[in-house]
């Protein structure tokens, strides 16, 4: 990767920098163990004037906010090679302490004038991650896949009973209630009847798809569909099945090599809980009933009872006091609700809304996770870009080895669809190289990439269908694709999969986008599975990519290189395998003259795509790998 040099060379010169741990080239990207020795190298076009290059650099250590920058550290470079066609400069990074370090390259020209170099990415400061030297995470999810299951709207088995309260979908076929619009109260007490052992029952057709991992949605007992409002973490809800179904499913998993990631929603419970017990449906003395409850300190009140902390102002949602020495031991103590479920046979957590979770929770969390399994994944909800996250003015530390193993990745997620919607190749490889660039490669391969969740509108329809505008709710539960709109969509979903597949991370499928759903947001993107109706183009090419995960070792650590990326065109590799999206309206070859094995077909040809194509080819040749960093 090339870095402009200063405006009087810049149509002519390149300044270039590489990054060397010991004599590997990681140039220019990649996060380091506190304590590696790492070199960074600027190669200058000779006679180009340019001269005393000097490394500027600022630290932020654990727990600091960002304004608790260190003062502007400076190393000199020294001159490794002079004459030639390049000179080269040389500078130790500084890799002393587990931080996030911000630095500057600067340099004069024969006028004394000083000049920054500016990165590819349009900022002058690159970020450098310095993590934990002794951090190792799980690794049973890279090359794999996660499934996404919102339980209730997935598969029904008719074995389990529902609650008095609860109203039943008359067919799956039903549209989810809605709001007159979005953010007023609804009760969510519509169900559709999706339980773990439906799961258990369709385990086949999820292992079809090369599913290694299914992430599911909240299960503990809860009185809404979606179980974000949790009523008690001690047990699984009897409309999924309870705390046997649960068992079932890991056991029945187990048997096909499929582990079970649990949703952990730990910043809330429900008013309606064992906790709280607003209404007085528990066996037990809430804090909203008295301050006497054991429960009282888990929460937060201004005006008691009435008036109390919740999340993002929804009272059904009281936020918990992470503070509390109770509530801490209740979910993460030795006989916790994390340490709990890891016992059952659970594979890992994701951590819901994980910005609310303070640094010091995350860690104790982890570290018990990790105490009873050490094999055990904790991944965290964010956004944005993790390693340099700002939350409550206070930059957070996910990436530095105690805290997560991964993040869903939606800075990816966002810059797969615009490059598939508009065709910007360039503005997407920037994206997601910036992003690699500060991340542990460890965490990379990790990464749950995304297209869709119960948070998004569904990807088909933001990939071919009418944008939602200002219409309503009830607008959008009866507005459908047209067959041109849903034919591009494909088109689209099918490049926009790959990438989701083929980019380091895991890809992660949310319920049914293999077989064609399509919808607005939520409730809209939350209809039930439309079994013996799937797209089976759909299928057939989702089917595809999960075998080629399995067969092919580049997408379980394989490091990433762009080839091309230009407008419509993107090539890249991972070690021996070529991926190339046409996203444009014309025909589109990239080394016409050799050939490769399209991985699709089994064919040997060149990378020649027709509009809308994407294909993944593989290199003759042996490549050597980077050791991980």
């Amino acid at each position: 990767m090339q870095f402009a040099n200063h405006p009087d060379y810049q149509a002519k010169h390149q300044i270039k920098i590489k990054k060397y741990k010991g004599e590997t080239d990681v140039s220019p990207f990649g996060a380091f163990r506190e304590k590696d020795k790492v070199i960074l190298s600027v190669s200058v076009p000779a006679r180009c004037g340019a001269y005393a290059f000097t490394l500027e650099y600022t630290s932020m250590t654990a727990g600091g906010t960002d304004n608790d920058r260190s003062e502007i550290q400076s190393r000199p470079f020294i001159i490794d090679h002079f004459g030639g066609r390049e000179d080269t400069y040389l500078c130790l990074l500084p890799t002393e302490e587990e931080a996030l370090y911000f630095y500057q390259i600067k340099y004069r020209d024969e006028q004394g004038v000083q000049y920054v170099i500016n990165p590819l990415t349009g900022t002058t400061t690159f970020q450098l991650t310095v993590y934990a030297k002794d951090y190792r995470p799980p690794s049973f999810l890279k090359g794999g896949l996660i499934y996404h299951i919102f339980v209730d709207r997935f598969y029904r088995s008719g074995r389990c009973v529902p609650k008095a309260y609860a109203k039943m979908a008359s067919s799956p076929s039903d549209t989810p209630e809605f709001p007159d619009k979005p953010g007023d109260p609804l009760a969510n007490d519509l169900f559709f009847g999706g339980d773990l052992y439906g799961i258990i029952e369709k385990l086949d057709y999820l292992e079809s798809l090369g599913v290694t991992c299914l992430y599911l949605s909240p299960i503990f007992e809860a009185r809404s569909n979606h179980k974000y409002d949790t009523g008690c973490y001690g047990h699984v809800d009897s409309m999924f099945g309870g705390d046997e179904a649960l068992q079932a499913l890991i056991d029945e998993a187990d048997k096909r090599e499929i582990k079970i990631i649990l949703d952990g929603v730990f910043n809330h419970t429900g008013d309606d809980s064992l906790y709280f017990n607003k209404y007085g449906h528990y066996n037990s003395v809430g804090a909203y009933q008295s301050k006497d409850s054991p429960y009282y300190d888990w929460y937060t009140f201004s005006n008691y009872p009435t008036e109390y902390h919740s999340w993002w102002g929804i009272d059904i949602l009281p936020t918990t006091n992470k503070n509390s020495a109770s509530f801490q031991d209740y979910i993460y103590g030795e006989k916790g609700v994390v340490a709990h479920y890891i016992e059952k046979g659970i594979a890992g957590w994701r951590l819901d809304v994980a910005d609310e979770l303070p640094d010091a929770f995350l860690s104790k969390l982890t570290a018990r996770a990790k105490m009873t399994n050490p094999d055990c994944m904790i991944i965290g909800e964010v956004w944005e870009d993790a390693s340099n996250k700002i939350a409550y003015s206070q930059r957070r530390q996910y990436f530095r080895g105690h805290e997560l193993d991964s993040v869903t990745n939606y800075p990816w997620r966002n810059a797969i669809i615009a490059f598939v919607k508009d065709g910007d190749g360039t503005a997407f490889a920037r994206r997601v190289l910036n992003q690699y660039a500060n991340y542990p490669k460890c965490i990379s391969d990790n990464l749950m990439n995304l297209l869709g969740t119960h948070d998004t509108e569904r990807i088909l329809t933001v990939l071919g269908g009418k944008e939602a505008g200002n219409a309503s709710n009830h607008e959008l539960a009866n507005r459908c694709m047209t067959p041109d709109e849903r034919e591009k969509g494909i088109q689209l979903l099918k490049l926009a999969f790959t990438l989701c597949a083929t980019l380091p991370g895991v890809p992660c499928i949310y319920y049914g986008d293999e077989a064609g759903l399509e919808g607005y947001h939520d409730p809209f993107n939350r209809r039930f599975f439309p079994w013996g109706n799937e797209n089976e183009e759909l299928l057939s090419f989702y089917r595809t990519l999960g075998r080629l995960r399995k067969e092919q070792d580049a997408f379980k650590e394989g490091l990433l290189e762009f080839l091309l990326a230009e407008k419509q065109h993107i090539v890249y590799q991972r070690d021996n395998i070529v991926i190339a999206i046409n996203q444009g309206e014309t025909p589109f070859c990239f080394h016409a003259e050799h050939q490769y094995k399209n991985l699709i077909n089994n064919k040997l040809e060149s990378i020649c795509l027709a509009p809308r194509q994407a294909g993944i080819y593989k290199k003759a040749g042996i490549y050597k790998k980077i050791a991980d960093q």
